[in-house]
């Protein structure tokens, strides 16, 4: 009677290491041909294909873009240079309110943005109506954020800034000559966006933010 159980224990044991063995197998065979066959030459074109599109925006000539930096610029041409061995594609944007022509490469082209939308707008119209944010931090500190701001290239923090910044009175006194400096500045640039989105005159972009900022009152007044 020992006998029989010790082979009916050595039996099933044996039966266990079999069945892990042979579920084991082919899952391995199975990885090794995916990895030596495939991984080397399709993963990297995979990976590349899906950044791509959201790296790499395509913008056609004549369009509109804003550079965080110098504000709207409008591309005027996509052009080709070769370095070394490498061939580059960049685009020549001019922004006329600098006078200046940028040239972007199209693989470095993250902080390249486009122009917003006409709700981006009206949002903006929005934040420009409500209350300005009064800070008793050192002016530095304040210039230093607003410039921050001003060249982040985004619209709602621009928006802000101008809305801060802004003196809807005719007391000139009351702003410092830095001060003025970034609210122009900020004031420009938002106004520049306005005007490429809403396709209007810049009197008509001007009379518009004027009057979200309560400023109408001030150009009335002067004329």
């Amino acid at each position: 009677m020992p006998k029989k159980k010790k082979t009916k224990k050595s039996k099933k044991i044996k039966k266990i290491k079999l069945d892990k063995k042979s579920k084991i197998k082919p899952i391995v065979k199975v990885t090794e041909k995916k990895g030596s066959s495939n991984n080397p030459d399709e993963k990297p074109e995979i990976k590349k294909i899906k950044k791509q599109p959201s790296e790499k925006r395509i913008y056609n000539l004549k369009d509109f873009v804003v550079y965080p930096k110098h504000g709207v610029g409008k591309i005027t041409g996509i052009e080709k240079a070769t370095i070394g061995d490498i061939d580059i594609q960049f685009y020549k944007i001019l922004v006329e309110k600098e006078k200046l022509t940028l040239t972007v490469p199209i693989n470095q082209q993250s902080k390249l943005r486009p122009i917003a939308s006409i709700n981006q707008i009206n949002k903006c119209v929005s934040i420009l109506k409500t209350k300005p944010k009064i800070k008793r931090t050192m002016w530095s500190r304040r210039a230093q954020e607003y410039d921050q701001k001003i060249n982040s290239g985004k619209i709602y923090e621009l928006a802000e800034v101008v809305k801060d910044l802004n003196k809807n009175n005719d007391i000139i006194a009351d702003q410092s000559y830095s001060e003025r400096q970034l609210f122009e500045k900020a004031y420009e640039r938002l106004k520049s966006e306005f005007e490429a989105v809403l396709k209007t005159s810049a009197e008509e972009v001007q009379k518009k933010m004027d009057k979200a900022l309560g400023r109408a009152k001030i150009s009335d007044q002067a004329e």
